[in-house]
């Protein structure tokens, strides 16, 4: 089970497009970020955001997480 903590990470992520971003918004440092978006991809077994030095976009999984979660 994904908690709502890490959902608001995600969703943080992907508004922002960047870990750096998303961690300066939520007040934690990208290395936290990161972590909390791990957990979630070792529990499905699939990738949620692709990192790349231009920022992070969501993959298909993270988007229904995301979506899901505003629901």
């Amino acid at each position: 089970m994904i908690d709502v903590q890490r959902l608001r990470i995600l969703r943080t992520v992907a508004e922002h497009g960047s870990f750096n971003k998303a961690a300066g918004s939520l007040r934690l440092t990208p290395s936290a970020v990161s972590q909390h978006i791990a957990l979630p991809e070792r529990s499905l077994g699939h990738p949620v955001a692709v990192r790349s030095t231009r920022g992070a976009t969501l993959t298909e999984p993270g988007r229904l997480l995301v979506e899901a979660a505003e629901r």
